[in-house]
């Protein structure tokens, strides 16, 4: 028996958090922050798409709908008359006591000055009364009227300064009463206290309960939730407190590999590209769930009881067996090949410009990725270039950036790096994947750093581009490929990478960041059934 439950709705039914969606979501801000702390900080302020259309809201939504809040109240009220009850008390007290002052003046001459003092009152009530705070009244029950006027002094010097600074804002059709007006200025500082709280970073500071009064249970149940999503993170594997912060764990450092392949993957769908077939065969692959017919030429992977199966059903059971060539059945196969690569990222200060770095970092972790779910026998490793070369390790990979303190670009040491790596994690296949945006600004020659600007503006540091085609030179004579992926086709620059393929063989690709994984993988993949 199916039991259906029905609960009154509260605003706390909108979107159910789960631990990979909000990580997806952080993934996407890594990938274009590079920094663990500001991208937990974009998602916070930015919230989490739901499934059903649904979001979660982030502390910037919090934060227009504050602000909304606020500017309708100040469609629907007015300040001009909230000061004239209190003003009109005070001027009865006033003239109560300058009626006393008149009355006894004749024998009391010196209370003149108690009239001259009144007279010179201050404009502003705050002010007035201040100063009157410090008068000796004549009449009892006008001191004892002010006395308990005072009382308000603070409520009404603030309501003054909010008045002044607010009045033209408040221009709606209900004009508000001192009490009324009290509320409302306190309900708009206590608004503009979460705004702040909330635009600084510090949702810790704010009340929970004044957060549902003003904007809703549902508003609660969004800030709840991005107060835990942190604690979501932890709790799944995909983050690790270290040191004071946060930090990508294991688990997590693959999961951004997958969503970058997924990604990349769904853009390659449209396309449907087909596969390539093998023009070299590696080593055979038994698939052990299929066979076939055994044909002059194929492998003899015999499948042993499949064959005798075949051999009794044909001629019976008698002894012994007498085996046909019809009778052989094997194995089928699958050629591949294993193949080291080295992924190159120009990681100069150039690559910050049109989200280049953030596309190329998202490649290397599909890359990594995909191979190794799929190509598990393969080395795979990843170089950046900047005015040095450095490898880089995948637990570093997300939070990586381009380099604004070395801003050369010295492709030289980087493939050297590169070739230095493949040739201790030998293979048929070699191949250096090169991505970048600029020709070579820095080299290096007997141990020593040379750094040089081009000579005109997209032009080429020849030095640097001679030094850098004898490392392609060096590189090409132990065998390895390499193939550019160029994001940009400056005339300087594709002449340089034309050089390049022509002493290496390799391949050259003219795209654009937000193809690049397309190209990049569906290369790469194609050449599991080639020899490079």
């Amino acid at each position: 028996m199916i039991t259906i439950r029905y609960t009154a709705w509260d605003g706390s039914q909108r979107v159910q958090l789960s631990a990979d969606k909000v990580f997806q979501e952080l993934a996407d801000h890594l990938s274009a922050t590079d920094d663990m702390r500001q991208a937990m900080d974009k998602l916070m302020r930015q919230g989490v798409e739901g499934e059903n259309d649904e979001k979660l809201k982030g502390l910037d939504d919090l934060v227009r709908d504050l602000r909304e809040q606020m500017r309708e109240r100040y469609r629907q009220a007015n300040l001009d008359s909230s000061l004239d009850e209190m003003q009109d008390k005070l001027n009865q007290i006033l003239n109560q006591e300058r009626n006393t002052l008149q009355q006894r003046r004749p024998q009391k001459p010196e209370l003149q000055k108690n009239e001259e003092f009144l007279d010179r009152l201050p404009q502003r009530m705050s002010d007035k009364m201040e100063k009157l705070s410090r008068y000796p009244f004549e009449d009892e029950a006008a001191q004892e009227a002010f006395d308990e006027l005072m009382q308000e002094f603070e409520n009404i010097r603030s309501l003054e300064d909010f008045q002044r600074r607010y009045n033209d804002l408040f221009n709606g059709p209900q004009s508000l009463t001192y009490d009324e007006a009290l509320d409302l200025m306190k309900e708009m500082t206590q608004l503009q206290e979460m705004e702040q709280n909330l635009l600084s970073g510090q949702p810790e500071k704010i009340d929970p309960n004044m957060l549902q009064d003003m904007l809703g249970q549902g508003a609660l149940q969004d800030f709840e939730n991005l107060q835990q999503m942190q604690a979501l993170l932890q709790e799944a594997g995909f983050v690790i407190p270290r040191e004071g912060r946060l930090m990508l764990s294991p688990k997590g450092i693959r999961r951004i590999g997958q969503l970058a392949l997924q990604d990349i993957y769904a853009t390659l769908l449209r396309d449907r590209s087909g596969a390539h077939a093998a023009d070299h065969r590696g080593i055979a692959e038994i698939k052990v769930n299929e066979t076939k017919p055994y044909a002059y030429g194929d492998p003899f992977h015999l499948d042993l009881v499949g064959t005798l199966k075949k051999s009794l059903t044909r001629h019976g059971s008698g002894v012994p067996l007498r085996i046909q060539p019809d009778d052989f059945t094997v194995y089928e196969t699958d050629h591949a090949t294993t193949t080291s690569t080295v992924l190159l990222l120009d990681m100069s200060w150039s690559m910050s410009w049109e989200g280049r770095f953030a596309a190329a970092k998202k490649v290397a972790l599909a890359l990594e990725s995909l191979i190794r779910t799929r190509y598990p026998r393969d080395y795979f490793a990843i170089v950046g270039f900047f005015t040095r070369a450095v490898e880089l390790k995948v637990k570093d990979l997300p939070e990586a950036s381009w380099n604004m303190g070395d801003p050369f670009t010295n492709l030289q040491d980087g493939i050297r790096l590169a070739s230095d790596l493949i040739h201790r994690h030998p293979s048929q296949n070699r191949q250096i994947i090169v991505v970048t945006d600029g020709q070579p600004t820095a080299y290096f020659s007997h141990g020593r750093l040379y750094c040089e600007w081009p000579l005109s503006f997209g032009g080429i540091s020849m030095r640097a581009a001679q030094e850098t085609l004898r490392e392609v030179e060096r590189a090409t004579q132990r065998g390895v490929t390499i193939n550019t992926f160029m994001l940009d086709d400056s005339p300087s620059l594709r002449a340089f990478v034309e050089k390049m393929t022509q002493l290496n063989r390799g391949r050259a690709f003219y795209t654009r960041p937000d193809s690049l994984g397309e190209y990049l993988l569906v290369d790469y993949v194609s050449k599991k059934k080639k020899k490079l």
